[in-house]
């Protein structure tokens, strides 16, 4: 089975971790892995990517004539594999040399239409000792409470995510209009939205396998405060657009919200009355703040959306 794996880039800061991503899926142990590089209309990037990748005969390069933002690219990524399943991962992170082996092993042996797995952090300047792990979602991370190990999901994260190629091309890909980084647009949820389509018209969900890692690197920025608050409330705003395009879409979201009510808040409530800590306290004060600001897009997302 052959595993194309799509790379979207735009700007030569990120160059040396794009290679680092690009390097990653090369390497793996799964032996038939394509690479497609999609440069979302950078030319400077484009000639150093066809430079160092552009001769090698399991990779695909090419670039965008003007910036048409994340999932358009990924789209057009997509279209160009000639793999079996397509796969996503973003440019600052790094594959699991068995990554793909371990999809692999869910279409096979789980008879999956989609499947995806577990975002570990890598922290580049440190890890933040108030950001409570039930909203490492924030920077791109498995959070805590996301599953309890192997088995059909709603969807995994953007990074971590792979599709059967027939299955992606039926759906028509990714809907631009929905979510996708452009510019200074800070939305979420293309993944979300394809796979509740994708529910709808196979009746399946996402295989989850969290022993099919990929490593996000979480930059120096991420963990301030204030992007991560800027952030939460764009991805409150986000979850509205889910609820009025794709309201099959949005259980998760009811089920992380009571599991935060009844069973985060009290258990760290009792852990702190146990054994006090400073970073605890800190922790559940960004909970409660993290938890309001989502709640504050989420009510713009509804003067917008409706």
């Amino acid at each position: 089975m052959k595993v194309s794996v799509v790379v979207c880039t735009y700007t030569l800061d990120m160059y040396e971790h794009f290679r680092e991503a690009a390097d990653s899926v090369l390497a793996q142990t799964h032996d038939d892995v394509e690479l497609v590089v999609v440069v979302d209309g950078t030319p400077q990037v484009y000639e150093r990517v066809a430079e160092d990748y552009g001769d090698r005969e399991d990779t695909v390069v090419t670039c965008n004539d003007e910036n048409v933002g994340l999932l358009a690219s990924r789209n057009r990524g997509a279209e160009l594999a000639s793999g079996d399943v397509v796969a996503f991962i973003d440019d600052d992170a790094v594959a699991d040399e068995a990554w793909t082996e371990r999809l692999v092993r869910a279409y096979e042996e789980e008879d999956a239409i989609a499947a995806g797995g577990k975002m570990t952090p890598e922290w580049v300047a440190g890890k933040p000792s108030f950001l409570p792990e039930e909203f490492y979602w924030l920077v791109g991370v498995t959070h805590r409470g996301f599953a309890d190990g192997p088995g059909e999901v709603r969807n995994t994260f953007g990074s971590n995510i792979s599709f059967r190629a027939d299955v992606f091309a039926d759906l028509g890909g990714f809907d631009v209009e929905i979510g996708g980084r452009k510019g200074d647009k800070n939305l979420q949820g293309g993944e979300t939205e394809l796979c509740a389509r994708m529910r709808e018209a196979y009746g399946q969900g996402v295989w989850y396998d969290p022993k099919a890692e990929v490593a996000h690197k979480v930059f120096e920025y991420r963990t301030e405060f204030r992007w991560l608050v800027d952030r939460a409330f764009w991805q409150g705003y986000s979850k509205r657009g889910m609820d009025v395009l794709a309201p099959e879409s949005t259980g998760d979201e009811s089920a992380f919200l009571r599991q935060l009510l009844f069973d985060s808040v009290p258990g760290r409530v009792g852990d702190l009355v146990r054994s006090p800590s400073v970073a605890g306290c800190l922790q559940l004060f960004a909970l409660f703040v993290l938890t309001g600001v989502v709640g504050a897009g989420y009510l713009y997302g509804v003067t917008v959306w409706g």
